[in-house]
């Protein structure tokens, strides 16, 4: 039984088949498994959400229907759950984050390779999977000893997106099962950030600067807008962080469909349009105008830069227009940052390629897990919890399937 790739979906796989007294070997192209989940929770380890289950499934919008059977068998208490069996106590923030004790990846991932070694799994690090021998079942990898090739009975593929290929996610997979006549999905970035067309003196002054207590708005016809409140950073490119990374997929969208996604900011959502009126109807005598808007309204140099960058001088001097655009100031992501910038990724292996237990119709005996198949969600720990499910599922569709290979002799 070969598992190929070793992050949270291949080790999970990997832990539903050490219960059957199988061989398990799982390759990864990097010197040691975990890499991404490592780095992942190098801010604190975000394993799950606590929220109610119907809101966790609308997470993943239009995926949902494909994840609601594997995330109902291992859902987020179930989670939870499972880290308490490795040692690792967990609490849930005030945000409804689920987070180790101690915040950290290590500890968790480390637990959990002891325990699989201890179930006889084994490791096979540095081994970049390069597809079949000759259409059989033989695995070809490429190693520092030169191509090695290896027989499984099964093949689990939990090989991760596109995004960050310096941790082992190249997205190489996708020509590889696409030669083989599986649906596959190009790998589009998602949790990403945006070019903007910064002016070049708003580009070197504030490049790096977060922009704190705003709410982004997108409009889009034909379905359910977005509106977040949160905050960003200004990158020398456009923006990034937090609530932009929720909005991704649907900016995503808008820029495939008109070339470009117009949000809008509200840099003061704790105050209405007519207090905003008010506070600015005042004279302000001698004082600049961003003095006067710092002192009447509170805004910092970040936001009132925003105004500047975004509006003109007459309309920066106009009180009408500088109302409106404080409550809702237009900004234009003209494309989504490389694929490799992103926390992950959208596309993948299309689930009317797979049967319900994971496998690929084209292909008996091959499974796929985690960021490989087309799904997509928020940060938040929506996407380890599905990463997790999926490689559950597919390790029990494996057993399944060697059983009924087994009956069949």
């Amino acid at each position: 039984m070969a598992i190929i790739g070793g992050g949270p979906a291949g080790l999970m796989a990997a832990e539903i088949l050490s219960t059957a007294n199988l061989k398990i070997d799982v390759y990864d192209a990097m010197p040691s498994v975990g890499r991404k989940f490592l780095l992942a929770g190098k801010g604190g380890m975000n394993l799950t959400h606590a929220e109610p289950f119907n809101d966790f499934l609308a997470r993943y919008q239009s995926h949902a229907s494909n994840l609601t059977r594997l995330l109902n068998d291992f859902n987020p208490d179930a989670l939870q759950h499972w880290a308490h069996g490795l040692g690792i106590k967990t609490f849930v923030g005030s945000s409804g984050r689920v987070f180790p004790k101690d915040m950290k990846a290590a500890p968790l991932l480390r637990a959990w390779l002891h325990r699989l070694r201890a179930s006889g799994v084994s490791f096979h690090s540095r081994h970049q999977w390069q597809g079949w021998v000759d259409n059989s079942q033989h695995l070809r990898f490429h190693t520092p000893e030169g191509e090695r090739q290896i027989h499984a009975d099964a093949i689990i593929l939990a090989l991760g997106g596109g995004s960050w290929k310096k941790l082992g996610s190249t997205g190489a997979w996708l020509s590889l099962l696409a030669d083989q006549g599986v649906g596959v999905n190009a790998l589009k970035p998602s949790n990403c950030g945006f070019n903007v067309t910064w002016n070049a003196y708003f580009r070197e002054h504030f490049a790096g600067q977060p922009v704190k207590n705003v709410r982004l708005s997108l409009a889009c016809p034909h379905k359910q807008g977005f509106k977040q409140a949160g905050e960003f950073i200004v990158t020398e490119n456009g923006v990034e962080g937090g609530v932009i990374y929720a909005l991704s997929a649907l900016a995503r969208e808008r820029i495939e469909s008109q070339g470009y996604a117009e949000i809008h900011i509200d840099l003061a959502p704790d105050k209405s349009i007519e207090y905003v009126i008010n506070r600015l109807a005042q004279a302000r005598g001698k004082q600049s105008l961003s003095n006067y808007l710092r002192k009447r309204l509170h805004l910092d140099t970040i936001k009132i830069a925003l105004l500047r960058e975004v509006l003109s001088l007459a309309d920066f001097d106009d009180p009408a227009k500088l109302c409106t655009a404080i409550k809702q100031l237009p900004i234009r992501l003209t494309s989504t940052r490389p694929i490799d910038e992103a926390i992950s990724t959208a596309g993948g292996v299309r689930f009317d390629a797979l049967n319900d237990q994971l496998m690929i119709n084209q292909l008996p005996g091959v499974f796929c897990a985690g960021e490989m198949l087309d799904w997509e969600a928020p940060t938040g720990g929506y996407l380890l919890t599905a990463c997790f499910a999926s490689g559950r599922a597919a390790g029990l569709g494996a057993l399944t399937w060697l059983q009924s290979q087994q009956d069949n002799f």
